[in-house]
């Protein structure tokens, strides 16, 4: 199993560094926070046609709408390698395992939600059924560095959590944009980033004939054109009211890529050249610098915020997703017959503290309460419950210590 690349944990401590700093800011000086995070720098006067709704620059706005989804592209890229190529994670029949964590996962993490929040919530708190959207997500690079102190590193297990992560943050940001009641949605948008994606595939990622002229081969090598293509499925998606963070994903299959999989982030993509490979070294150093400015405009977590959805953020995420996705891992391998053996490093133990590990929720959490919650203090409640998350890591390190000596 090939080794996972350092860079996964830098962009964790930039994350938790970012979050850590606006916790201070938030709390000593709340009212200068909220002032610099959404300063407006820009009021865009941009035609009914194209945004139904005014649209400002603000610092939250550029972060979580513009540059997250460098960050979505970056894991986008991952998972789509994971699925087409020659000894990816997800293909020959290897699929079934994440892909029932997944849906167990995202499945129990609902219920759960909806349960307590009919047990707790008041009425002047929120509405039935609202926020359940929260709870989806997870945090792949938080998730991950918990995964090392628990199986080291280079343990196939880890591979299996990246899926995981990665598949519930997209799944649940697009679900959280659809089903958002406030947003405006004018799908034929989406017609962009399939025109854009279908025509750089045709005119430059198409594999060039290995007779045809060095000039043309060559042409397929360039990046400039991804990154405009990039630039119109970002228009597209952002237009359709689909959430912005998500508008890179779409130009990923049209991107050439290498011929077999070295594992999700593997070192041994470093030393790769293909075009979709050089864009995501391109994007390592500022991916960095990108979780800390999310951290800070995101992750200021007010200490006095408590209140019931907090409970309700920590049971979905602490109850309803591990026994989801241990539950869909379970009923996927004896569906698919498949039989993980010990030596392998993926057996029941394993599968128990991975679904555990996936409880932890910040990043694509917290994006998600800006549409599934109406505001104010009860989406400053649900991010205190998305922190307050963290402290499962260490819980899940006493676990596997506890399942190792049985």
């Amino acid at each position: 199993m090939y080794r996972i690349s350092p860079f996964v944990r830098h962009f964790a401590w930039a994350l938790l560094g970012g979050a850590g700093l606006a916790t201070l800011w938030v709390n000593i000086a709340p009212a200068s926070y909220y002032d610099a995070i959404e300063w407006r720098i820009w009021d865009l006067a941009l035609p009914l046609w194209l945004a139904p709704f005014p649209v400002s620059l603000t610092p939250l706005a550029l972060v979580s709408d513009v540059l997250m989804a460098l960050f979505l592209f970056f894991v986008g890229k991952e998972l789509w390698e994971a699925m087409v190529l020659e000894r990816g994670a997800l293909t020959r029949g290897r699929a079934a395992l994440p892909l029932g964590g997944v849906l167990g996962g995202m499945i129990g993490a609902v219920v759960v939600w909806l349960v307590t929040q009919g047990l707790i919530e008041t009425a002047l708190e929120a509405s039935p059924g609202i926020g359940w959207q929260v709870p989806l997500g997870s945090d792949v690079v938080l998730c991950y560095v918990v995964g090392r102190w628990v199986f080291g590193a280079g343990h196939p297990a880890l591979h299996i959590l990246l899926l995981l992560t990665i598949a519930m943050d997209i799944l649940g940001l697009l679900l959280a944009g659809v089903a958002d009641p406030e947003s405006v949605l004018r799908l034929s948008w989406l017609l962009l980033p399939v025109l854009a994606s279908a025509g750089v595939w045709r005119f430059y990622g198409k594999r060039a004939d290995l007779r045809a002229p060095e000039r043309m081969r060559r042409k397929g090598l360039m990046l400039w054109p991804y990154i405009v293509a990039g630039a119109l499925s970002y228009l597209g998606v952002a237009a359709a009211g689909l959430p912005a963070a998500l508008g890179l994903l779409p130009v990923i299959p049209a991107i050439p890529h290498a011929d077999r999989s070295f594992g999700l982030f593997a070192e041994a993509e470093e030393f790769l050249h293909d075009p979709l490979n050089r864009l995501a070294h391109l994007l390592v150093r500022p991916l960095a610098a990108v979780l800390f400015l999310f951290g800070l405009t995101r992750g200021g977590i007010d200490m006095g915020a408590y209140a019931p959805t907090t409970l309700c953020v920590l049971a979905a995420l602490w109850i309803g997703k591990p026994l989801g996705v241990f539950a869909g891992m379970l009923i996927a391998g004896r569906l698919s017959r498949t039989r993980l053996r010990p030596q392998a490093g993926l057996g029941l133990r394993e599968q128990l503290l991975i679904a555990v590990i996936t409880g932890i929720g910040f990043t694509v959490p917290i994006l998600a309460t800006e549409t599934a919650l109406p505001g104010g203090a009860m989406t400053e409640a649900a991010r205190l419950g998305l922190a307050l998350s963290l402290v499962l890591a260490p819980v899940v390190v006493v676990l596997a210590r506890l399942l190792r000596r049985r």
